[in-house]
């Protein structure tokens, strides 16, 4: 029997790799829907939500590199995935997206539920193609695919539901992805300069970002013979601290003052595979240099001296045998001092457990850290869980973190668990959530039990949008709707049939998180944190003292001098960093 074009395109994703297909059924992807269901090679994921379905396949293609793929039915299905195609885009993970939608006669005439598929995805897509007929299909797929894995990106192909049940046809093109693997590097001529810049250099930094993850260990060698510290951001955090004698931590919104001033302090600052977004904190009046696969950032985030296109592995390869051991270890030595106080006041705030109902977030996530395995994958929902998730959680060279790092979205962490559940199946899947974040995505806690994916929800309690009201304080704004109303979590999770608990009391923290990771099935445990603690970036601006006073001032005038008192009494651990 001949197949339609639904069953070819099942087909072509089996070859493809495509483990799973990430979606809400219905109306004009109820044909794909049956294609997978009579393949049995590719497992259809019934999420609550699209969104939801977008984040988990970049979750799972940023985890094992490979295609994954997430579909949409007619109009508001697929207008659902533009949250996690985004993040998907800007994350550099190879995501096909099948856009299904209204029949192709009543394209241009309004139709229910019809959209404009190609301007809607037009923005987070390196392919955004519709098909209308069974020849252009396999041609457009191939396009699409292609795209994904070669540019790390979302590919989009727009399926009409009338197309999905024609007769396939052969095509000329290919019907099976090759992924590339190119050697990128420097001309002779940029790597001589390099290495020229650096022998002469007395105080040498690194930051690295996530470009530098496959060149750990020449990393190492290059930090090594220059005496340089290492710094880098967030998403990299996991492949360049462990194991790493010379890391001085991060820089940025939540960094630390470590990683800052060994960028500020240099002589000659190399950056290698970053497109690090904050020039608040680069540094203005030192060399700088900057290595990047892509062209296109070299300079467009600080004032280089020196931009060369390359491979950080790659480059860091031909340059090493033209790097010579420096003798003079000083700087490096007075930026590790640095580290190390940073690194006590940390362990000193960790040791701080709080009260009821008002548990120290930073003594919470010491303690994930300490219980979670050494290859477990950590999730973290944009805001302050980002923050105590870059301070404490600690690289093993086998852990991971997934964030929406680049598109900085709320309602990450719980999506993306779901794909590295389902992705690394022998592996914890712990996501670190903030109330806002899970609120908004709740229904998917359904998915989780569905699939009995044994992930770990650690819900970082603080009855706030913690992260805008700390934003809105240092403008010198009173915080205003940022207060959240919450469900009790732990009974939601117990009613969608999972595992849940409520921890009130501080000394219940590490008992109940024991448990939570002891247990083999999905667990929810909902931490009721300070919503007054706060946290520190790594440079104090004289500006954002003067705003967190002003807001302190206009709560008082406004009556709410126990908000004040609060806020004082829970962040006495940082002023002795300020001052």
């Amino acid at each position: 029997m001949a197949k339609n074009v639904a069953e070819q395109l099942v087909d072509t994703l089996e070859k493809a790799g495509v483990k799973r297909i990430y979606a809400v059924t219905g109306d004009s992807l109820n044909e794909v829907n049956e294609a997978v269901r009579k393949s049995g090679k590719i497992k259809w994921i019934h999420v609550r939500h699209e969104e939801t379905g977008a984040f988990a396949a970049a979750a799972e293609a940023q985890l094992n590199g490979e295609l994954a793929c997430c579909a949409g039915s007619s109009g508001p299905g697929h207008v659902h995935l533009i949250n996690g195609l985004y993040d998907a885009q800007r994350s550099g993970a190879p995501v096909l997206a099948i856009a299904s939608t209204l029949p192709t006669h009543e394209f241009g005439t309004e139709y229910f539920q019809e959209t404009n598929t190609i301007k809607l995805f037009e923005d987070c897509s390196y392919y955004n193609q519709v098909a209308t007929t069974p020849e252009q299909f396999p041609r457009m797929l191939q396009g699409a695919i292609q795209a994904a894995l070669s540019f790390r990106g979302v590919g989009v192909i727009g399926l009409p539901g009338d197309l999905t049940s024609k007769t396939a046809t052969s095509d000329e093109s290919s019907q099976q992805p090759f992924p590339t693997k190119q050697r990128v590097c420097p001309s002779a001529e940029e790597i001589d300069a390099l290495a020229d810049l650096l022998n002469k250099a007395e105080k040498v930094t690194i930051f690295c970002g996530i470009g530098a993850k496959d060149a750990h260990k020449e990393l190492v060698e290059l930090s090594r013979r220059l005496n340089a510290p290492v710094a880098y951001s967030f998403k990299s955090k996991m492949e360049i601290q462990y194991d790493n004698p010379n890391e001085v931590g991060m820089t940025g919104l939540l960094g630390m003052p470590s990683g800052y001033y060994s960028m500020h302090e240099a002589e000659v600052l190399l950056l290698l595979g970053t497109d690090f977004p904050y020039e608040a904190f680069m540094p203005q009046n030192n060399t700088i240099v900057q290595v990047d696969i892509k062209a296109n950032r070299l300079g467009r985030r600080a004032k280089i001296k020196m931009g060369l296109c390359g491979d950080v592995k790659d480059t860091l390869q031909e340059l090493l045998p033209l790097v010579r051991q420096k003798t003079n270890d000083s700087f490096l030595r007075e930026q590790l001092a640095h580290y190390d106080k940073v690194k006590r006041n940390l362990r000193s705030a960790a040791e701080v457990k709080g009260k009821d109902e008002k548990i120290q977030p930073e003594y919470v996530i010491s303690m994930i850290d300490e219980l979670a395995s050494k290859d477990a994958v950590f999730t973290v929902d944009t805001g302050m869980t980002c923050v105590w998730g870059a301070r404490y959680l600690q690289a093993t060279g086998k852990r991971k973190m997934l964030g929406s790092f680049n598109h900085g979205s709320m309602a990450n962490a719980m999506p993306q668990a779901i794909g590295a559940a389902l992705a690394y199946p022998g592996r914890q899947a712990v996501a670190l959530c903030g109330d806002g974040g899970l609120s908004m995505m709740l229904g998917d806690l359904a998915t989780i039990v569905q699939y009995k994916l044994p992930v770990k929800l650690i819900v970082f309690n603080n009855r706030s949008l913690g992260m805008v009201k700390l934003e809105m304080e240092v403008a010198g704004l009173p915080d205003w709707q940022t207060t959240m109303l919450n469900p009790d979590f732990a009974r939601v999770a117990l009613s969608m049939g999972m595992a849940g608990y409520n921890v009130s009391n501080p000394d219940d923290v590490l008992p109940t998180l024991t448990k939570a990771f002891a247990s083999d099935g999905p667990v929810l445990v909902n931490i009721m944190t300070d919503p007054n603690a706060l946290a520190m970036p790594p440079k104090i601006e004289f500006t954002q003292m003067l705003g967190f006073a002003q807001t302190m001032y206009k709560l008082l005038m406004e009556g709410r001098s126990k908000e004040v008192m609060d806020t004082i009494d829970t962040n006495l651990k940082h002023w002795k960093e300020v001052f």
